[in-house]
Formats: C-alpha cells, structure tokens, sequence
C-alpha cells in the first residue's frame, strides 16, 4: 500500500479544529456508520475526494428526527452528498415477509432503529431544511442508484416516482460513483452552478426543457402511465435495463408530470489502474473509535480480512441488483495491488493467517467476457444463461496466478474463497486446473454455490443455468474431493416463490433436495428489490423480456408454504407442509417411505397401542424413539450436498 498518513475523516467540528480547518468543502451523509473500509461505498468516495484536495467532513447516521444534527459540523463550502447506505434502508429494516428486523449489522453494536425508512429521502429533505435552496445536494449510493426511475415499491405496493424527485436533491449519480462525483465536485468548485451541470455520465436531473440534453435519447412510458399500466411499466423496465450499458447505452426520459426526468448514460467502468487506486486510498480498514462503548460495527467482521478484486458480474441474474447497480462489465485491479493489500492484512495484528475471501460480486471473474465488449457494449442477450454464449472467455489462469501468489505470502496459513462462484462459469473453462486447486486449497470445509432452484422453467426466469449444469458441477465437484480425499461441502442458495415458481415447482424442489439427502438451514424468500427484472415480473404478472404472463405467488399464505417446503426438517414447518401437499394432491409424500417428506397426523402404525412393531418400508424393524419426519430404519445422511464416501476398498463411485 501507499505510504500516506492515515487518519480517520473529520465527524466533528472538534476533529476539524484539530486539522486546522476552519472551513470545508463537503459534508457527506451515510446511513451506515462510519467504518473507514474500502467495502464501505459512502468511504470510498470520501476517501476520493479527499485525494483529489478537498475537504471532506463525515456525518454518519444523523438523527433524523432533530435537523439541528445536521448542522453539526457546519455549513460545507461546496455541497452535500448523501447515501442511504451499503443496503438499501427498507431491505436492512423488514424481511420479506415485511417484519421488522431486530438487527442492523452496519448500525454500532448491530443496534436497528439508527437511521430511518428510506433514509436517502429523510437525509435530503432535512438538508433542504437547515441549508436551504441553494446548497447543492447530489444522492447516490444503492439506495438511490435502483430507485433512479419510476419504481414498484414492495413496502408500499405501488410505484413511487423517481428518488430524485421525492428527495428534492440536484442531481442523482448511480452506479459506482467516483467519476460521476469527482466531475460534479470540479464543476461545483469552479463556480458551476449545479442546474447546470447536465452532461456527466452516471448521473440524473430534472428538467422542464428537453433541448439541453447532451447524449442521444429513448424516452419510455411516463410515471404517470407506469402507475396505471402495468404493460407500459414492464417495456419501460427492460429499456431501462438494456440502456444500461456504459458503450452504447443511451439517456433515458421519463415524463413525471410537468417535469422531465432525465437519465444520462453510465459512466465506463474504472480502469485496473483507476481501481488500484481507490483500493489503495489510506483507509484506516475499521470502525471509528466513537463505537468502541458499544462494541464497535458487526459488518466489519465479514470484511475485514477479505479482498476485494473485481467489479461487475456477467452473470446478470434476474433478481440481482448488480446489473442494475455495477453493471455487467468486468474490471479487475491488478495483482500487484492485491498483493499490497494482503501484506496490510498481515500486519493487522488480530491477523491469524487466514485471508477469508479473494472475491467481489462474483469470485471467479477477473477478465472481460469477450473480447468485443469494450469496443461494442454488452451484448443484450445474457452471456451465461439459458445458453452460454461461444464469444465467453471463460479463463481463470489470472484468478489462479493471483491465489498461488496469496498463499505463497510469508504469514498467510491459507486463503479462501467465500464469495459465490459461478459454477457454470466454471465448467467452461476447458482447463480444470482452478477448479483442482480451488477444492484442494480454497475452500474452507463448505464452497457458498447459486443453483436456487432445480425446475428448468423457474430457472429461466431467474437468469440462471439450468439444472442439467449444476448436476454436472455436483459431479465433478464430488469426484474432486474424493481424488484429493477432501471432506468439503456445498452450501446452496436456494430461493422461493420467486415470479414462475408454482407450489407445485416448490414441491418438485423439495423432493430434489430429499433425493440428495440436503437440508437447507436457510431459504431466501423472494425479495423484490427495486428496479430488477424479476421485481418488473412480480408487480406486472408479465416476464419483461416477452411481455409473456408470469405465475407469481402474492399471497403471504402461499409463499410461506413454499418456503417451508425448501426446509421441511424443520419440525415448525410440519403443518404448512402438510397442507400444501394436500393442496396439490401429493399425500404420496405424507408417509414412512424415503420419498415421503412429513409423516402423517397421529401417531405410526407400530405406535399403536397392543400392536406389535411392523417393518418398515426398508423392511426393517423401527428403531425406537426415531425423530420425528424420519424413517426409523432411514440410513445416516451426510449433511449438505455431499456424496456418500466410496468404499474402503479403494474403488471410486
């Protein structure tokens, strides 16, 4: 890393006075504490501004509910940034069953309740409040980055405006934001006035004149008729999804009553050196000392021996925001940063030898997909799904060279790879060498994987392979750890009720699982986020991509049957499971066989009173005491989607 004094940034007029200042460029507003991380996007860009020569001021979790508390550090020279946070605020509040959380990982001591519902929103009003009109206030983060359009809303079940306009800010950046505010902050310092500031890209503004638009244009269907129309908020959806391309995206309008909304196109990614560069800023890579009283900041542990190497995922899954978010294009920092960073790692003096994750949106990509995407854009199609495309360059010998050269560090016992891998992805690579040595030196004990479902129709909705890749990846997976005697499992993401996803998909899952003697612990309902395709096909009824009809399970009653279906061990689950089997005529699933899911009502046959135990289905005798839902005769199961050892004898499956 770069030999910079490192300090954390003002939060106080007290850390100002400390620094000399008696002024200051720019106050920043998060919605998360303050953690002086680079997986901390409010941080980052701090962190980018203050290297450019600004004066940076940090205000975390503010109370909302006091406007005094945003005078606190006084007025800012230049302007206001605002970010809601590294989640957006409503999915870090409720569930998907829309409960309120009892936690916030990224609030000190995990403490929920610190910063309000749609925080992006309250922070830029309360601005507008004590600075008046003519403070500049620019939104970015997640938050704002997937409400940029006209949006469905599930907390409120209707679609809301554009964040922009709700927030009254000046102008909104989306995506990853360092280029985007680094321009608005040069324009802001030589006396740009901020309505004039139009032409950067990553960026949105209000206008009532369309004639100073600076990029060539589509507009889609007004809020107006999105409210109204479902089949005009699907179209405008999936423009908006396919714009999002940094080299051939265009602006998108978007009629909001009288006003124009107006959607520049994305910035192009940052550059391997770029990227090193902002990676290699003097972050202080922990929570401030103000949280100590309270323990500090739990987030920090899922990060704090991880690094972050890639940006982007072609991958694009329905219900992901990524692609919405950081878009589908790749870039890398180079090894030698990453290098850098270890060795700051290693000197971390709570630092056991273990680098917990090498990854980012998705672990195994480091290069871009083909070699016409930075000349040409993304292709609209998707790269991996339902078919690969023959243009992907699915090589993972830089990704390898970087691992070996982690593991070999003085200091480093070992070095894992946590972040989800894209396993169809992986069997591309005609080469097997990363996939050998990731199961003999990267995985420890369990390797997260995505398959979500096992129905081919349900994963063609989510943008993901079919099941027929992930049986083959089981395959290999298996054979690799048995030629390297490694007992090493899969931990599957598995998600239901997702836009296609019947209750008898639901049941056809189940029984999958059952077959591969897997019990998931936990299950992802569906959660529609704003702004992805899947969320378009929840609120609509309608796939986007075809305008065709899309099952989707609404009722609350329905989608709890289906995630109980995906973990019916769980003896709380019984009665749900029950009456959905019931409810698609599947009862052959009630019962003692090893098919059967639950075991019926009342007790077993051989329970009865004065009847002597009958053999099992397996034609065993019952053993006594059995848990309940399991055969008493059932052979042992290894846990996860692991196969049975091979014999003794030395003979492979």
């Amino acid at each position: 890393m770069k030999e910079q004094f490192r300090e954390f940034l003002p939060i106080s007029k007290e850390d100002m006075l400390n620094r000399g200042w008696y002024w200051y460029d720019f106050l920043l507003i998060s919605g998360d504490a303050y953690v002086d991380h680079p997986s901390f996007g409010t941080v980052v860009i701090a962190r980018v501004l203050e290297d450019a020569g600004y004066r940076v001021a940090l205000l975390a979790q503010p109370d909302w509910r006091n406007p005094e508390s945003f005078a606190a550090l006084g007025k800012p020279r230049l302007g206001i940034m605002i970010s809601g946070g590294n989640l957006d605020p409503m999915v870090a509040h409720y569930t998907a069953a829309k409960k309120r959380r009892s936690q916030d990982f990224y609030s000190p001591g995990g403490k929920a309740g610190l910063r309000p519902d749609r925080a992006t929103i309250v922070y830029a009003n309360r601005c507008r409040e004590v600075f008046g009109a003519e403070m500049p206030i620019v939104v970015g983060g997640l938050e704002a980055s997937l409400r940029r359009f006209a949006h469905y809303d599930y907390w409120d079940d209707k679609v809301r405006r554009a964040l922009l306009f709700d927030a009254q800010a000046d102008l909104l950046t989306y995506g990853m934001g360092e280029r985007a505010s680094l321009e608005i902050a040069k324009r802001l310092a030589a006396k740009v006035p901020v309505s004039q500031i139009i032409d950067v890209r990553g960026t949105c503004y209000a206008t009532r004149d369309l004639s100073d638009v600076c990029f060539p244009s589509v507009e889609v269907a007004s809020y107006e008729e999105v409210c109204s129309d479902k089949r005009s908020y699907a179209r405008a959806n999936m423009v908006e999804y396919e714009e999002h391309d940094p080299v051939r995206g265009r602006a998108i309008i978007q009629p909001h009553g009288r006003d124009y909304l107006v959607v520049n196109p994305p910035q192009m990614p940052l550059t391997t050196q770029e990227l090193d560069h902002v990676a290699e800023l003097p972050y202080m890579r922990t929570w401030h000392p103000v949280y100590a009283a309270q323990g500090g900041v739990p987030a920090i542990e899922e990060v704090r021996f991880s690094i972050t190497h890639n940006r982007g995922c072609i991958g694009a899954c329905n219900f992901c925001a990524l692609a919405f978010h950081q878009g589908r294009m790749i870039t890398a920092r180079s090894q030698e940063s990453v290098l850098r960073e270890a060795k700051e790692i290693i000197q971390m003096p709570d630092f056991k030898g273990y680098i917990h994750d090498v990854g980012g949106p998705t672990a195994n990509f480091r290069h871009p997909s083909c070699q016409k995407q930075l000349k040409c854009g993304m292709c609209k199609r998707n790269c991996l799904t339902p078919e690969p495309c023959p243009n992907v360059n699915a090589d993972h010998s830089d990704y390898l060279t970087l691992l070996r050269r982690l593991r070999a560090l003085p200091g480093v016992k070992k070095v894992f790879v946590r972040s989800g891998i894209r396993f169809d992805y992986m069997l591309l690579d005609k080469n097997d060498v990363f996939f050998r040595e990731l199961v003999q030196y990267h995985i420890s004990g369990q390797l997260k994987v995505a398959p979500e479902h096992c129905i081919d129709s349900v994963l063609d909705y989510m943008g993901k392979p079919h099941n027929r890749v992930y049986e083959q990846f089981l395959d290999k997976y298996h054979a690799m750890n048995d030629r390297y005697d490694k007992k090493q499992f899969l931990v599957p993401y598995l998600m239901s009720s997702h836009p296609g996803s019947t209750l008898d998909d639901a049941i056809a899952l189940a029984e999958y699982l059952n077959s591969k003697h897997t019990h998931p612990e936990q299950v992802q309902d569906f959660y529609p986020t704003p702004g992805t395709l899947s969320t378009c096909m929840y609120y609509t009824g309608l796939d986007p991509r075809d305008m065709t009809p899309v099952y989707v399970a609404r009722d609350p009653h329905e989608k709890a049957m289906q995630r109980a279906l995906l973990q019916w061990k769980n003896p709380k689950n019984r009665s749900l499971i029950r009456e959905a089997l019931r409810k698609a005529g599947r009862t052959d699933l009630i019962g003692y066989g090893p098919q059967c899911l639950i075991r019926p009502d009342g007790p077993a046959p051989w329970e009865k009173k004065g009847k002597a135990p009958a053999k099992s289905p397996q034609g065993k005798a019952p053993r006594k005491n059995a848990p309940e839902g399991k055969p008493a005769s059932r052979p042992k199961r290894k846990a996860g989607w692991a196969k049975p050892k091979p014999p003794k004898n030395g003979k492979k499956h």
